[in-house]
C-alpha cells in the first residue's frame, strides 16, 4: 500500500476535514498505524530526551500536541469497529488493540519522560500556571502514576505485559458478544407465532427478516429495540422463553464465543495490576479515580437504594401473579414474563399500552425534540449536511452553529440496528474540541440501535427509546460544547461517575410538556398528543421502577463483587453471579440488566467497577433539573448559562465536586433520586 493512496496519511479536503470514508479501507489502517506510532514515538523521545529542563510548555503541552496522527488515525478505527465492522476491521482489531495498549504503556513507564512530569508537579505552585494548565498538570501526573509510571524493573515489564493481553481479552469479549448476536434469530412463521404482536413490532422484525435475505416471515433479533417488544407482547408464551433466553445466554453458549473464561483471565488480569500500583482490589484502584473515591462510598449508595428498589419489586409481582391469575394463566411468572404482564397491569392501571404511545414518537419528531431542547437551553441550531462522508447510508450529519451562526461542530446521527453494529447505545467521538493551537472543532457521534419500520413507514419510538435519544444527544453536548484547551481535558474527559450527569440530565427534558406537547405528534395524522394520553404517561412515570432498579442494582453490585476480589484463581463467574444475587435477594423473576457473560461495559468497555456511576449520576441529575424546576421555567436563560459554563463546556478543567458546586451551589442528597424512581417514603 503506497502512502500516496492511503487517506488516513493525508490532509483531509472533505468538508469540515470529516473523515473521507469512502475511500477509507481496512487495508489502510496498518500503514497508517505504523506511520503514526512511528512519528508519535519521535515526538515522546525528544519531549523525554529534551536536554533542557522541564517546562510547561516543553513537556506537558509538548504531550498533549504529540500524537495526533494517531488521534486520528484511531477515531476512525474504533468508531467503525463498534458501528459498522466486518470480518477484516474485526482481524485488525485483534491484531492492534494490544499493539496500541503496548504503545501507550511504553508511553505512561517512560522513566525519563515521568521524571520531567513529576519535576513539574513538585513545584506546580511555582510555574505561575493558570487554573487549566495547573489542572492538566495534576491530571497528566495522576495519570501517569495509575498507569504504571512508578513501577521499576521486572514490576514495570510486567505490568506492560499485563496491559496488552488486557487489551486482548477486551476485544475478544466485544467480538464474542457481537458474534452470539449476529448469530440468534427467532424465525417467526405464520400467524400463531406473531401472536399478540402490535403493527409496529411485525413492521421492524419484518424489516429484520428482510435485511437476512428471508422473505414471508418475521424475525425477532437480539437488539434491545427489537427483543424487548417481543418480550412485551407477544402472546406466545414458549417463544418469549426461548427469546428471552437466547438474550440471557450471550457469551455463555461453549464453543469459540463462550466469555466465561475470558471473564476469569481479565478479572485475575486486573487484580494483578492493581496490587502492582499497590492497591488492594481492581475497585480500589478504580474509585481511586472517581467521585466515590472507594467501594465503601459505592456500597453505601447502592445499599441505601436496594431495600426500597425490592420492596417495590416485590409489590410489582404481586400484582403480576394476580393480573396472570385473573387472564387464567395459572403460571409462576419468569424473567421472560415480565414484561408482558407488567404491560396487561400498565394498561389496567392506567389505560396506556406501548402500542397506542408509540404512533406520537416518530423518530424524526424525536430528532427535532433534541435539537429543539439544544437550542433553547443553549443557543445552538442543527443545519442537515448532505455533502459530508459518511461510512454507512443511514448515518446522518448536522452542522452545529452557536446563536451568531459560528460553526461549532458536526454531529453524525447513526439510529438503526444492524448486524455490523455491536449492540446498546454510545456516544463516541471522530475528532475532539480543543483550543491548542488554533484549535479543532468537534465531530461527534451517537449511535443507536433502533428497529427499523418497513420501508416507507414511520419509525416509532418507545418512550424508553426515545429517553435514550435524549440521553446519549446529552453525552452528544458534552462533546459539541466542550470550550476547553487542551485536548486531554476536553468533554467527556471527566471522571466516570461523573460522565452521565449531562446525558441524564439531558433525559429530563422530554418528559415536559414544553417538549412533549409540541413534539409528540401522530405519525400519520401530525396531531398532538392528547391531554389524556399525556396525562397518562405522566402518572404512569414510576411506573415498573422497582424492576427497572432491582435489575440495573443486580448488575452494578455483581460488578462491585467481581473487582473486590482478591484472588480469581478459580472464579467462574455466574456461580459468582448466582452468589450475589441470592445474597442479596434478587427475584429470579426479574433478570439483570447485564449479565456478567455479555455485560460488555464491565469488560470491553470503560466500566469496570463503575456501572454504579448511572445511579451515582442519578442522584446529581434530579437535583440538577430540580435547579430549573425551582425558577419555574424549565429553559430559564441564567440556570442554563451555568449549565453550560460549569458542567457540558467545562470539560475536566475543574474536579468533578467542584464543578457541580460552581452550577448548583452544592452538593447533592440521594433523596431526589429515590423520588424520581418512586421509592421515597
Amino acid at each position: 500500500m503506497s502512502a500516496a493512496a492511503n487517506p488516513l496519511l493525508h490532509v483531509w479536503t472533505t468538508p469540515f476535514a470529516a473523515p473521507p470514508f469512502a475511500k477509507i479501507q481496512p487495508a489502510h489502517f496498518t500503514p497508517a498505524f505504523e506511520a503514526a506510532l512511528n512519528a508519535h514515538n519521535a515526538e515522546i523521545g525528544a519531549i523525554a530526551g529534551n536536554a533542557d529542563a522541564p517546562t510547561f510548555a516543553n513537556t506537558v503541552e509538548a504531550l498533549e500536541r504529540a500524537g495526533e496522527a494517531l488521534r486520528k488515525t484511531s477515531a476512525v478505527f474504533w468508531n467503525l469497529c463498534g458501528s459498522h465492522t466486518n470480518d477484516a476491521l474485526q482481524a485488525l482489531e485483534r491484531e492492534w488493540s494490544p499493539k496500541l495498549a503496548a504503545h501507550y504503556t511504553g508511553i505512561t513507564t517512560n522513566a525519563a519522560l515521568f521524571k520531567r512530569i513529576a519535576m513539574l508537579f513538585e513545584r506546580k505552585d511555582q510555574l505561575g500556571l493558570n487554573a487549566e494548565q495547573s489542572q492538566l498538570l495534576t491530571k497528566t501526573c495522576k495519570s501517569f502514576i495509575r498507569a504504571g509510571a512508578r513501577l521499576e524493573g521486572e514490576a514495570r515489564e510486567r505490568y506492560k505485559a499485563l496491559s496488552q493481553t488486557r487489551a486482548q481479552l477486551g476485544t475478544r469479549f466485544g467480538q464474542n458478544v457481537l458474534a452470539d448476536e449476529k448469530a440468534y434469530t427467532l424465525v417467526l412463521r405464520g400467524e400463531a407465532d406473531v401472536a399478540g404482536l402490535p403493527q409496529f413490532v411485525l413492521d421492524a422484525a419484518r424489516n429484520a427478516a428482510q435485511e437476512r435475505g428471508l422473505d414471508g416471515v418475521h424475525v425477532i433479533t437480539l437488539s434491545r429495540s427489537l427483543i424487548e417488544p417481543f418480550l412485551t407482547f407477544s402472546t406466545r408464551r414458549d417463544l418469549r422463553e426461548q427469546a428471552w433466553k437466547a438474550w440471557a445466554a450471550r457469551g455463555a453458549n461453549g464453543g469459540a464465543t463462550d466469555n466465561r473464561q475470558t471473564i476469569a483471565e481479565l478479572v485475575a488480569l486486573r487484580i494483578e495490576m492493581a496490587k502492582l500500583l499497590g492497591h488492594d482490589t481492581y475497585a480500589d484502584y478504580a474509585l481511586d479515580d472517581s467521585m466515590a473515591k472507594t467501594p465503601a462510598r459505592v456500597r453505601e449508595l447502592l445499599d441505601r437504594v436496594w431495600p426500597s428498589a425490592l420492596q417495590r419489586a416485590r409489590d410489582e409481582l404481586a400484582k403480576l401473579r394476580a393480573m396472570a391469575a385473573r387472564e387464567g394463566d395459572p403460571i409462576e411468572i419468569a424473567p421472560w414474563d415480565w414484561r408482558y404482564y407488567a404491560e396487561r397491569v400498565r394498561a389496567a392501571e392506567f389505560d396506556l399500552d406501548e402500542a397506542e404511545l408509540k404512533p406520537y414518537l416518530p423518530l424524526e419528531r424525536m430528532i427535532e425534540a433534541v435539537f429543539y431542547t439544544a437550542t433553547q437551553l443553549f443557543g445552538i441550531t442543527f443545519h442537515e449536511r448532505n455533502d459530508v462522508p459518511v461510512y454507512h447510508p443511514d448515518v446522518r450529519v448536522f452542522e452545529v452553529s452557536d446563536s451568531a451562526g459560528r460553526h461549532i461542530g458536526l454531529f453524525y446521527g447513526d439510529y438503526f440496528a444492524r448486524p455490523s453494529k455491536r449492540s446498546g447505545a454510545w456516544m463516541s467521538a471522530f475528532r475532539r474540541q480543543h483550543g491548542l493551537d488554533g484549535g479543532e472543532r468537534p465531530i461527534i457521534v451517537n449511535v443507536m440501535n433502533f428497529a427499523k419500520a418497513a420501508p416507507g413507514e414511520p419509525v416509532l419510538l418507545s418512550f424508553d427509546d426515545a429517553r435514550t435519544l435524549f440521553h446519549e444527544f446529552g453525552h452528544a453536548l458534552h462533546g459539541l460544547l466542550s470550550n476547553v484547551t487542551y485536548p486531554a481535558l476536553a468533554g467527556t474527559s471527566v471522571v466516570r461517575d461523573f460522565v452521565e450527569l449531562p446525558s441524564q440530565l439531558f433525559e429530563h427534558w422530554l418528559e415536559t410538556p414544553e417538549i412533549l406537547g409540541r413534539f409528540a405528534r401522530h405519525a400519520v395524522t401530525g396531531e398532538p398528543m392528547p391531554d389524556a394520553l399525556m396525562a397518562k404517561l405522566k402518572a404512569a412515570r414510576t411506573f415498573n421502577q422497582g424492576f427497572e432498579t432491582v435489575s440495573f442494582l443486580g448488575s452494578a453490585i455483581v460488578d462491585m463483587d467481581l473487582h473486590e476480589l482478591t484472588d480469581a484463581a478459580r472464579l467462574d463467574p455466574q456461580a459468582l453471579e448466582a452468589a450475589t444475587l441470592a445474597r442479596i435477594g434478587m427475584p429470579a423473576e426479574v433478570g439483570m440488566r447485564h449479565g456478567s457473560t455479555h455485560f460488555q461495559h464491565i469488560f470491553s468497555g470503560g466500566y469496570a467497577a463503575g456501572y454504579y456511576s448511572y445511579l451515582w449520576s442519578e442522584v446529581l441529575d434530579a437535583d440538577a433539573f430540580a435547579a430549573f424546576e425551582e425558577t419555574g421555567n424549565v429553559f430559564d436563560p441564567a440556570t442554563a448559562d451555568k449549565l453550560k459554563r460549569h458542567i457540558y463546556a467545562a470539560g475536566s478543567t475543574c474536579d468533578a465536586d467542584a464543578a457541580y458546586t460552581r452550577f448548583r451551589g452544592r452538593l447533592p442528597a440521594v433523596d431526589g433520586l429515590l423520588r424520581k424512581r418512586g421509592l421515597a417514603g
